[in-house]
């Protein structure tokens, strides 16, 4: 199974490297999958590369849904903790 993430570009150099943004950390993944990208478009980001452009309403639906999916984890592992 394959996680694609969907990150904002913040820079695209002039290599057509992008950096991007997600939860305060910033990456360099390239564009040669996506050269039509923009500065502050969504893309999703696999392996480090940019394989496609999102619509920034599903983006944000999506990052949301991974957020929801990480608290829950740490409920499970503060609950695990708990019964240790």
């Amino acid at each position: 199974m394959c996680l694609a993430i969907p990150t904002q570009i913040r820079v695209i150099d002039e290599n057509g490297a992008a950096t991007v943004e997600l939860g305060g950390v910033e990456r360099q993944v390239s564009l040669i999958m996506t050269p039509e990208a923009e500065v502050g478009d969504y893309v999703l980001v696999h392996t480090g590369y940019a394989i496609s452009l999102m619509d920034p309403e599903e983006a944000q639906a999506s990052l949301e849904v991974f957020a929801e999916l990480a608290r829950i984890q740490e409920e499970l592992e503060q609950e695990e903790e708990g019964r240790a």
